[in-house]
């Protein structure tokens, strides 16, 4: 814990440096963050450092969720001692939201905060999308930690593939891969456009699935610019694939990409949904139409765009918003709602249920088929050719059911505390499924504002179970497993 105090107080010393350079007023509040973060950190592994360092897999769990808490109330720190959210449940929910990679905000008009704030926002989101704890596993065995189970319990996804035996050189590996993108696509925007501040910003926020933009309007700020957009749906799309896809192909190993099972329906799904949404809009829909050249047709384009942008923000939990897509159709409103509960890749930094959990489900059940014909035979579940072990698919039920009970529970709470049914619906699977903008009083156009007080704790707190993939958080909640077997 101390150690993840100590990385998230030198994070905020970065954002008093640019604060200092843009000489925007809270250059001292954000340090006064960044040092009162790093003295409880320093402390706390002071007074633990005669500790037994042996890290089970109970040890894994409980780090890792009271971890990412206690990052969150530390990460709150720049906005209370800057004024900029004076609210503690507020500054809290932002907080959470950032370091979840959600994206829902209660700021009703963010261009006006300083720029070492907006910068710090984006950063809860970065450090977050690969996962602190990830990046703390690289330095561990400093202090004599071993890390495979803090991988294990914070690893995205129902597998952890390793690229190296070593688990310290496979945080490496996935850090300078994390680093590598988003250094690219903020170049790739300052020479499309945009300003440099805003480029870093928009790229923490990309790589990371979060979604917190430096502008009001987020991405539609820049609808007159195609090109801005495009590289931002690039890099969702590389954000939302499992990074360890990513590896292999910087290793020139293109046929493990293309044979993955996952990738390719990952990639057909948001070719179907993009074709479907852009046909709806282009005939149902109007769109802003961008000024282009006499053989070019700008409504198709600005369709095309408009609908690729928001199903890749949606699948990917991005979360970014170039229309109001709640306002486009009936249809397409139920649409998206659908895809909030898809999710990226596992291994990826997106959220959702994840697309191969659905590959997996939709197999098995499948083969259910065979298997009541066939009472006697062995039909195992098969994916990239090779046989998925049964507990793996019966832990993917467990998790499919537990989900879509906590969302009902969760649309039930917001519910009860006032909201109407789509707000409800709609805020309780943003929320679960990390993935930002919801529907009704919550959508794209709108914010968590005006949620009541329980309704921001309730959904940090399913933000926290979406990120950590339920079972992380909730396995601390049985009284088993504080009991020795």
């Amino acid at each position: 814990m101390g150690l993840l105090l100590l990385f998230n107080g030198l994070f905020m010393l970065i954002a008093a440096v640019v604060s200092g350079i843009y000489d925007d007023g809270a250059t001292l509040d954000i340090a006064l963050a960044s040092i009162t973060t790093m003295f409880i950190g320093v402390t706390s592994m002071y007074f633990t450092r005669n500790h037994k360092k042996e890290v089970q897999r109970k040890e894994g769990y409980i780090i890792v969720t009271f971890g990412w808490i206690i990052m969150s109330l530390s990460g709150m720190f720049p906005y209370l001692f800057s004024g900029t959210i004076p609210s503690i449940t507020n500054a809290f929910f932002e907080t959470m939201s950032g370091y979840t990679t959600t994206g829902a905000t209660i700021l009703q008009d963010i261009e006006v905060l300083p720029k070492g704030i907006l910068l710090w926002r984006s950063l809860t989101h970065w450090i977050g999308g690969m996962g602190i704890i990830v990046l703390a596993i690289a330095i561990l065995p400093l202090l004599g930690i071993g890390g495979m189970q803090l991988f294990a319990a914070e690893a995205p996804g129902p597998s952890t593939d390793k690229l190296h035996p070593r688990i310290t050189d496979t945080a490496k590996r996935l850090w300078y891969i994390y680093v590598g993108y988003t250094v690219a696509e903020t170049l790739l925007l300052k020479l499309a456009g945009m300003s440099f501040f805003d480029a870093i910003n928009h790229s923490l926020a990309t790589l990371s699935t979060g979604g917190f933009s430096t502008k009001n309007a987020s991405l539609a700020f820049w609808n007159d610019q195609p090109l801005i957009q495009y590289i931002v749906i690039f890099f969702m799309f590389l954000a939302g694939t499992n990074f360890v896809l990513s590896y292999f192909a910087f290793k020139g190993k293109v046929q493990r990409v293309i044979k993955d099972e996952e990738f390719k329906f990952y990639a057909i799904f948001i070719t179907l949904f993009t074709v479907v949404v852009a046909l709806v809009v282009y005939f149902k829909a109007n769109v802003p139409v961008t000024e282009y050249h006499p053989m070019v047709n700008g409504a198709a384009e600005s369709s095309f765009r408009h609908a690729l942008f928001q199903v890749m923000a949606v699948i990917t939990t991005t979360g970014f918003v170039t229309a109001d897509f709640t306002g486009w159709t009936p249809f397409l409103t139920v649409f998206f709602f659908g895809l909030f509960f898809l999710g990226g890749s596992a291994g990826s930094t997106a959220g959702g249920i994840k697309i191969m959990r659905h590959l997996l489900i939709i197999k098995n059940g499948l083969l259910e088929f065979k298997r009541t014909l066939h009472l006697n035979a062995v039909i195992p579940v098969r994916y990239n050719n090779k046989t998925v072990r049964e507990h793996i698919v019966y832990n993917i039920i467990a998790f499919f059911v537990l989900y879509m009970l906590l969302f009902i529970l969760g649309a039930m709470v917001l519910g009860f505390l006032g909201l109407d049914f789509e707000s409800a619906v709609g805020g309780a699977a943003s929320s679960l499924g990390n993935v930002g903008p919801a529907l009704g009083s919550l959508g794209p156009l709108s914010n968590f504002y005006d949620l009541p007080m329980l309704g921001k704790w309730w959904c940090s707190f399913l933000m926290l179970l979406g990120r950590l993939e339920l079972f992380t958080v909730l396995i601390l909640l049985t009284p088993y497993f504080w009991k020795d077997v």
